[in-house]
């Protein structure tokens, strides 16, 4: 016999055999239902963890991670200020960007978009639109040569490809723009040079691309409207931002990517928290059938407690040897649930090849296989909550046991 006494005895309770079938039938449903839900939890917040990872991505291939704007006005003096942010930490690269609202036209489709003007050379610093290009190449930009290249969705409204021409109308603006019935539109035909496609609806089907020179002339202005910063690490973004940021002269308000696109990022926050929520419930009613399968163990065993109480034994100590026996069933359950869980999260892209399924068809969605990202933070938390919810669990029972009055147990004994 090994010491403590109390682990000893509730070590032996649990290995031993001559539990009912029913106590014993609930006690490896228990274990099992720890596994289970760890297993799950695991699995689905690590799929989750790469659906927001892999949106994030999508969402800046063509969006900086942080931009610099003069409040709808042109920064005249933009190089040099791009030159100013040279050298301010982990920065990677600095480009200008117009943005203008346009109707694209041609007969007898009509859409809506943004007409961004970039400089092809600089645009690579900032986004992934190179990589992206389906057609064409981003350097087919050149000034005065009125080139755009459509996202993919916007090109299929538009019924058009690279060689088709689309009229671009604009709002007009100063004198130019003003005629006797009010504001004049402006139209300019484009040739189509190029089709990309980043997997995101937001870009695919609103956004179309042009030389900065040419986006200045059709807007009227003199310069970009703003100038979008990508740093080594998008999470340390805001922070590397303001620094960069302070590197200027005041007057360009300064906006972040979680400023962007923070109803995107909010909405899987709370879908992550709701989903651990409701399959934590799964391991919750496997700490129930522990505490069930202690209470009927602690009522076979009465005989068993009244004599270890006779031969000297606390009550205290009569409480540790059922808390361990709960304790037990929850670590040995957690354990296998971490493992089973790391396994197949560590590994689902290439369960799925394996297995041949396709559960998300490429045909109908632009993510081909399940994301998986399992973070160390996540399953450690998940397995303290099982830990502590079956510790929890076992307190009722065991204080129950500790009550036992040895001459009560014995009295027919």
């Amino acid at each position: 016999m090994f010491q403590p006494v109390p682990v000893f005895v509730g070590l032996r309770y649990s290995l031993a055999r001559e539990h009912s079938f029913f106590v014993s039938f609930i006690t490896w449903v228990s274990l099992l239902g720890v596994a289970l839900g760890v297993a799950i939890l695991i699995i689905v917040l690590s799929v989750m963890n790469g659906l927001g990872s892999e949106l994030r991505d999508r969402l800046l291939s063509l969006s900086a991670h942080a931009n610099l704007s003069a409040g709808g006005a042109a920064i005249e003096d933009w190089r040099k200020r791009i030159q100013q942010l040279r050298g301010a930490p982990e920065l990677v690269g600095a480009a200008p960007y117009l943005d203008t609202d346009a109707m694209l036209s041609r007969q007898p489709a009509m859409s809506g978009a943004i007409v961004r003007g970039i400089d092809p050379e600089l645009e690579t610093q900032v986004s992934t639109i190179a990589d992206s290009m389906r057609e064409g190449k981003l350097s087919d930009l050149q000034p005065g040569q009125n080139r755009i290249i459509l996202g993919r969705m916007l090109a299929y409204q538009l019924e058009v490809g690279v060689g088709d021409t689309v009229t671009v109308m604009t709002p007009g603006s100063g004198e130019a723009g003003r005629g006797q019935g009010g504001i004049v539109p402006i139209l300019r035909e484009f040739y189509v040079s190029g089709i990309f496609e980043v997997g995101l609806q937001e870009h695919d089907s609103s956004l179309a691309l042009i030389d900065l020179e040419d986006a200045e002339t059709l807007r009227g202005l003199s310069g970009p409207s703003g100038i979008r910063l990508r740093f080594d690490d998008v999470l340390k973004a805001p922070a590397l931002a303001q620094i960069a940021a302070s590197r200027l002269e005041p007057g360009l308000h300064l906006r972040d990517w979680t400023q962007d696109n923070e109803a995107y990022f909010r909405a899987i926050r709370i879908e992550k928290t709701m989903m651990a929520l409701i399959l934590m419930l799964i391991v919750a009613v496997a700490v129930f059938n522990i505490a069930a399968a202690l209470v009927m163990v602690v009522s076979d065993k009465r005989t068993d407690i009244a004599i270890l109480r006779t031969l000297g034994m606390s009550p205290r100590a009569v409480l540790a040897v059922f808390m361990t026996q709960g304790v037990l069933i929850g670590w040995v359950g957690t354990a296998i649930g971490v493992a089973v869980g790391l396994a197949v999260a560590l590994h689902v892209p290439y369960l799925e090849q394996a297995l041949d399924l396709h559960i998300m068809d490429p045909d109908v969605y632009y993510i081909s296989a399940i994301p998986s990202e399992t973070r160390p933070g996540d399953v450690l938390s998940i397995a303290l909550a099982a830990l502590a919810l079956t510790f929890v669990a076992t307190i009722y029972p065991a204080l129950q046991a500790s009550k036992t009055q040895p001459a009560e147990a014995l009295r027919y004994e």
